[in-house]
């Protein structure tokens, strides 16, 4: 399997410049910026089929608790939506309708549908894909099978007349096809436009000056390598430990699904947008807090020690990749 592979840069250390200053210097950052990330598009693929009835079902869905066994557990419990919670628990790993832990971190939903795969080893192609695993999962939601599924929620009176309007042309309406695919169009409309959005549109004054600074650092460290595009991340897998092996290797990421000795450690590198509100950290949550998280991505991947400086310059533009709507 291909692997996008990040420019290396070994030992060394760079200084941020603390004059960095407003005018010529600031477009500069912006037309750098411009090269490598980009404005989130209006709109995520596959939208185009997606009408205002499925994606009400879909909501509600979401938010479905007797989706799962025991109805305890519904999408929205890992992937938290309200009170400003940006798509996460918050949880190193999550626990499942029977109380059992999950392996893994619960990523962001919140743009989600822009990742090129989904999972932390990208074994579900779209959002469609990726929301047929953990209804069925033993662990999250413990569903035995789709028919039980489909059995259940088409016993509900409520959903009846909803599928019969969100898929018109299906026979059975209430299928487990229609149930992920009616979840994923209310995922497709999770889009969290941030400042830098409006940065990259040509809003220089979007970000603050020690913003500015934590994004000529970003680039100059090459973070931007891997975290690149609409999402800063997402559309690339790497190896976890690159420059210095990671601690943890009892998960050992893409290998778990290929079999394949060239995937062992890799997993698909994470979309930094509403990073600030999505700790802990990692495949395995292991990173409590944005600075520890930032200071190891520089060690294990670019075999750089960031000073203070450095570290708390990133980690304020990391801050304004959030969503507008939860900034505060």
């Amino acid at each position: 399997m291909k692997h996008i592979i990040c420019l290396l840069i070994s030992g060394l250390i760079f200084s941020v410049n603390t004059s960095f200053a407003a005018g010529d210097d600031v477009e500069r950052l912006l037309n750098k910026a411009r090269r490598s990330f980009e404005p989130l598009p209006e709109t995520m693929p596959g939208s185009e089929n997606d009408t205002p009835e499925r994606i009400a079902l879909g909501k509600k869905l979401f938010f479905e608790t007797r989706l799962s066994i025991n109805d305890s557990q519904s999408c929205a419990s890992c992937h938290r939506l309200e009170d400003g919670f940006a798509g996460v628990d918050k949880l190193p790993t999550s626990p499942g309708a029977r109380g059992e832990l999950g392996s893994r971190n619960s990523p962001t939903v919140l743009n989600a549908g822009w990742q090129t795969s989904q999972f932390w080893d990208g074994r579900a192609k779209d959002l469609v894909e990726q929301a047929r695993g953990p209804i069925l999962n033993p662990i999250e939601m413990a569903m035995p099978d789709e028919k039980t599924v489909e059995n259940k929620i088409a016993g509900i009176e409520e959903y009846q007349a909803a599928f019969k309007h969100a898929f018109p042309h299906s026979t059975p309406a209430v299928t487990y096809q229609n149930i992920t695919e009616a979840i994923a169009a209310f995922e497709r409309t999770l889009r969290s436009p941030s400042r830098f959005d409006d940065f990259l549109k040509g809003d220089t004054h979007a970000l603050s000056l020690q913003e500015q600074q934590g994004l000529a650092t970003f680039i100059k460290l090459d973070c931007k390598q891997c975290h690149d595009g609409a999402l800063l991340g997402g559309g690339s897998f790497e190896k976890m430990g690159k420059e210095n092996p990671y601690a943890n290797q009892a998960d050992q990421g893409m290998y778990t699904v290929t079999k394949d000795e060239g995937d062992r450690m890799f997993f698909k590198v994470a979309p930094l947008r509403n990073v600030a509100l999505t700790a802990p950290y990692f495949h395995d949550g292991t990173a409590a807090s944005l600075d520890e998280a930032v200071r190891a991505m520089a060690w294990l991947q670019l075999n750089i020690k960031l000073t203070d400086q450095q570290a708390d310059a990133i980690t304020r533009f990391l801050k304004a990749l959030t969503d507008k709507s939860r900034e505060k």
